[in-house]
């Protein structure tokens, strides 16, 4: 039997963007323009919206100049939802609608760029078009900061934000000591349920700017064992800085943040936020100390001037491999990382996971990468992260500000 499967091919994005998910887009766009067997080239608009809207953008339209500026270029440029599609056997009406939107294009191959709910989504629709005996590849290309993704090394995405992350708080950790008063300062960082993004802050320590202390929202977090560090820290040193996970969590499961019963999003998660100036208050009250709660917010997902170059490159292989492997045949997969780290030399290399395993699990920071004491991250955890986060991102820029992407993002007829 033949692999060869002509067809056009759409690339959506969805979930929280990063600053290298638009090298994945690209790596996925150029590859499939570049490839005989797919006749057109589409961007969804907004995620899986933009199908069901029928909303697509025509990639072949696109300047080549702007589109490799893709690389650079932080945020989902294609535009990105939170959806969360129905159970094809309790309501297929979405799915209905995808089928008829692939008919309408003659789409066969379907890439969908974001995290665990977008690997949650391929693993539904690929399942759906199997039951309707439409032939239909389709492949995700993961992303998150969060390293939250089951089964590869770590996610495209995070190191960018690590090195964001890791390079605020070394430039905080000078700015924090310019007086002859001390002070306490405390920054949040992003990362619900898994500490990898809080944990980078240790890697500050490299060029010795270390945070004092870091709590992972693998281990459950004491507020009077807090305090006392924070106290103890403060006396020895005059300084104290604490870079803390957006997720902490009690013993009995709730969120320290004082957000925790605020709004959520569309896939019922907890909007977190305001952890910082929780315990910036809490830290004052108890010991009289000057405080500053920073919050890096948006800003650790779309630093892309601060990128990895090494995250850059295997954002773009991962779209650029999915695009190669579909068209040999496969399919129902997540393209991965399986990495060495031998006597200092990184090695990367993609391998291609079930969707059915990857959708829908977290993978969390090891305990053993988590100090005795709870409030800081082992060497081995600097030992995985510090390869991720090398070489500079090199981008263009124009009257020394960064030049994006100007996309026409014309319509598909």
């Amino acid at each position: 039997m033949s692999n060869t499967l002509k067809g056009a091919l759409i690339i959506g994005q969805s979930g929280g963007p990063t600053s290298v998910i638009n090298a994945s887009a690209y790596g996925v766009i150029r590859t499939a323009l570049d490839n005989p067997d797919i006749t057109a080239v589409y961007g969804a608009a907004h995620g899986i919206k933009g199908v069901l809207n029928d909303k697509l953008y025509d990639m072949g339209q696109e300047d080549a100049k702007e589109l490799e500026l893709l690389l650079n270029t932080p945020s989902s440029e294609l535009g990105s939802c939170r959806y969360k599609i129905a159970d094809p056997d309790a309501d297929d009406t979405d799915y209905k609608r995808i089928l008829e939107i692939f008919k309408k294009y003659d789409v066969r191959y379907f890439f969908y760029n974001g995290g665990n709910d977008s690997m949650d989504t391929c693993n539904k629709i690929s399942k759906y078009m199997q039951k309707v005996g439409y032939e239909c590849r389709i492949m995700g290309v993961p992303k998150t900061i969060d390293n939250d993704l089951f089964g590869t090394d770590h996610c495209p995405g995070f190191a960018s934000a690590a090195k964001y992350i890791a390079t605020s708080c070394a430039e905080v950790y000078k700015d924090a000591r310019v007086y002859d008063t001390g002070m306490v300062t405390v920054i949040e960082i992003m990362g619900r349920h898994a500490g990898w993004l809080a944990g980078a802050a240790a890697l500050a320590g490299v060029v010795g700017c270390a945070p004092d202390l870091v709590y992972l929202p693998e281990v459950d977090f004491d507020m009077d064992k807090f305090l006392a560090d924070v106290d103890r820290i403060y006396k020895e040193k005059g300084n104290c800085i604490a870079a803390v996970s957006e997720g902490i969590h009690y013993a009995n499961g709730t969120f320290v943040s004082e957000a925790k019963t605020s709004a959520t999003d569309g896939f019922g998660h907890a909007q977190l936020g305001g952890l910082a100036a929780l315990l910036a208050n809490v830290v004052k009250e108890r010991t009289g100390a000057k405080v500053r709660g920073i919050e890096l917010s948006l800003l650790q997902r779309c630093g892309a001037h601060v990128a990895s170059r090494t995250d850059i490159d295997e954002s773009f292989l991962a779209g650029k491999t999915a695009v190669e492997t579909a068209v040999a045949g496969e399919t129902d997969k997540m393209v991965g990382f399986v990495c060495t780290r031998e006597g200092g030399q990184y090695k990367c290399e993609t391998k291609l996971f079930n969707l059915s395993e990857v959708a829908n699990f977290e993978k969390k920071v090891p305990l053993e990468w988590i100090n005795a004491e709870h409030n800081g991250v082992t060497q081995a955890f600097i030992d995985y992260a510090l390869p991720l986060i090398q070489g500079d991102a090199q981008a263009p820029t124009e009257n020394s500000l960064p030049r994006f992407a100007r996309l026409k993002k014309v319509l598909a007829k």
